[in-house]
């Protein structure tokens, strides 16, 4: 070989010099790292995407000067459901610091402990976040008689003036999230998500009216209202409810598997827990082992309904979005979150037991069946647990993927997720297709049992069911939890729907919470694929878009342009953009779908319906209508609202 061939070529030195170095403003920052502020973006669909936590962001302030004693009230408007106007009737941003408050980091009135002793926002940083994300964003202080008011674009001044006003004192703000396709493309706020928000609001700050929308918001007994308006299935005793100085707990037992827990710190809801509610799990099963003098922890925890909310000065949260405690102190000189918590349930709720003897008959009662359900099925469960551990290391049924939920320091466990899907075909579509690192996959075999009406025994003596217990590890609770969102991907066929029913009953029957906390989804896929030659198409603004998309992405045109619709609507619209004649092709089963096209449908645009619970819902009684043995009366609902949509076969192209 000659000593030319033998040369290995060198990569381009990239120049790093001067001109490399960038100083970026406040406002630009946000922008161009988003996440670091807001944690995900998202279009409004879930609970935990962005426009939601500029919301709150706002409504943060307000409560604080709620907690405060300056004002009781607050108003919250959505045009549209995608513009926003918050006025509250506190103290007001003080005049000559506006600007600086609301477009300079780290400037804030809650360093100071004097003003807000028992503060969400502590960082200086909510409120420049909102108006850095906002295509359009004004604020307007009222106090004594004068209103200074500000307006910005993207994060931009615009206006600033400052008049006379005879408005009662407070702050104004109105924003609109920019839905610029690197940010908020395609937002929406959802009303139920936002009215479950606001009702978190008044639960921890009784006596705060809330109108939003033209509707009243109140409670007047705190977090006994919220156990209230969350649970799903009837309480066994009235639910105990005990309030102290900083902390503020209640309590019930129903008849439902497992536990559920509600946390909140200064008013933020901590959707993942953390040191108040850990503690406060341990204590009250701790009481109550020690009031009774026996039993485990296990029996006494389970079916317990329970909410605790405490105030912490200067609370440490372990990321931006404020959704985990990870404060290990009440206060900078005070008890540990742990003692203070111990402390106050050891002595609030042994009082409570001990002057209730009715409530704490009931409670025992309940333990003591906890505790015979459990003994029962000990051997079933350690054969079960045996199996699944042998299972686990060869188990044909998961493909795992690398990050989880579980995962506590990685960046991206709120990412991770499991699709349960039917067959191999579908299996097979989506584990060639998925992010390894953030999805895995556990395949059916045909429909699972119908486990209404049956004991937990079952999870344990059905093996899928309890391998798939074991994949998502939440045989102790949801703290172990492997997967963020569990997506449930069946065809849209009836069989494939039953199937999702079945999988859905298996949730709520056992692992109730798991629905409850919104980590249970149901996976959209297309039902019609509609494409047309490049060259067939005349209408110039699809061809625009198409081409500007193309360039957007760096990819190389294709002969067809295609569209994936949802809906018999999404179908309608694609043949009169890519008219004439496409070529329309109906899928008639996940399996049917090749990888390549299936890699987009789960990925960063997939299409997910989350599984909730309403504020009426009785698990027992829906469950039982629909899954139960009254098989005439759900034929007759059946007759009386069927809907008969005939498909035209030379409408479509069968795969």
């Amino acid at each position: 070989m000659s000593e030319e061939n033998n040369i290995i070529p060198q990569e381009e030195v990239v120049t790093y010099d001067d001109d490399n170095i960038r100083h970026l403003s406040d406002m630009e920052h946000v922008r161009t790292r988003p996440g670091m502020y807001i944690g995900r973006l998202g279009d409004g669909s879930l609970p935990e995407d962005g426009i939601y936590v500029l919301l709150k962001e706002v409504i943060d302030n307000s409560i604080d000067e709620f907690k405060m004693k300056a004002g009781d009230r607050l108003e919250i408007t959505i045009e549209d459901n995608l513009r926003v106007s918050v006025r509250d009737y506190g103290r007001g941003i003080p005049q000559g610091k506006l600007i600086e408050a609301v477009s300079v980091l780290n400037t804030g009135g809650k360093y100071d402990s004097k003003a807000f002793k028992k503060s969400v926002g502590l960082n200086g940083v909510g409120v420049k976040a909102v108006n850095a994300l906002s295509a359009h964003f004004e604020v307007a202080s009222y106090r004594d008689g004068k209103v200074r008011k500000a307006t910005f674009e993207q994060g931009k001044l615009i206006s600033d003036v400052t008049e006379d006003s005879q408005d009662e004192n407070g702050t104004y703000i109105y924003f609109e999230p920019d839905s610029d396709a690197k940010l908020f493309k395609d937002y929406k706020f959802h009303d139920d998500i936002v009215e479950n928000m606001l009702r978190n609001y008044t639960y921890l700050n009784t006596g705060l009216a809330i109108m939003y929308n033209g509707r009243r918001i109140l409670s007047r007994h705190g977090l006994e209202d919220l156990l209230k308006d969350r649970m799903t299935n009837d309480a066994l005793y009235p639910i105990v409810h005990l309030k102290g100085e900083d902390i503020e707990i209640a309590f019930t037992h129903s008849n439902q598997y497992g536990e559920e827990y509600y946390s909140f710190v200064n008013g933020q809801h901590t959707t993942q827990g953390g040191t108040h509610q850990s503690a406060f799990k341990e204590h009250i099963a701790k009481t109550i082992k020690e009031f009774f003098g026996k039993y485990e922890y296990v029996d006494i925890r389970t079916g317990i309904v329970a909410a605790i909310a405490i105030n912490v000065e200067e609370p440490v949260f372990e990321s931006q979005t404020k959704i985990k405690l990870g404060s290990t102190l009440m206060a900078p000189d005070g008890d540990t979150i742990n003692k203070y918590v111990g402390d106050f349930v050891k002595q609030q709720v042994d009082n409570y037991l001990h002057i209730h003897q009715d409530v704490a008959d009931v409670i025992e009662n309940k333990v003591k069946e906890s505790e015979r359900e459990r003994k029962a099925m000990a051997g079933v469960t350690k054969l079960a647990r045996e199996r699944s551990k042998k299972a686990n290391l060869h188990n044909r049924k998961l493909r795992d993927c690398r990050i989880h939920f579980s995962d506590v320091k990685n960046d991206r466990k709120e990412e991770s997720c499991i699709f349960i899907t039917e067959g191999d075909s579908a299996s097979g579509s989506i584990t060639k297709s998925r992010d390894v690192n953030t999805q895995a996959v556990f395949s059916l075999r045909g429909k699972p049992l119908n486990c209404f009406g049956l004991t937990k025994k079952v999870v344990y003596e059905n093996e899928e069911f309890n391998l798939l217990q074991a994949a998502l590890d939440i045989e102790e609770g949801l703290d172990t939890l492997r997967y963020n969102k569990v997506i449930v991907a069946t065809d849209a066929d009836v069989d494939g729907m039953h199937i999702r029913l079945l999988i859905i009953t298996f949730f709520l029957q056992f692992f109730p919470e798991l629905i409850k906390k919104g980590h249970v989804y149901v996976l959209q896929t297309p039902l019609f694929r509609v494409r047309n030659k490049r060259t067939k198409i005349k209408n110039k603004q699809v061809l625009e878009a198409e081409n500007a998309k193309l360039k957007d992405q760096n990819a190389k045109p294709s002969d067809f342009i295609t569209r994936y619709c949802y809906s018999e609507e999404e179908r309608t619209q694609a043949i009169q953009e890519l008219g004439p004649d496409p070529e329309i092709t109906r899928f008639k089963g996940l399996g049917e779908i090749s990888p390549e096209e299936f890699a987009g449908f789960i990925g960063p645009d997939i299409r997910l319906e989350q599984v909730t619970l309403h504020k009426n819902d009785q698990v027992q009684k829906l469950l039982e209508y629909y899954m139960g043995k009254n098989t005439m009366e759900r034929q007759n609902f059946i007759i009386d609202n069927l809907v008969i949509e005939e498909d035209k076969p030379e409408d479509y192209d069968y795969e």
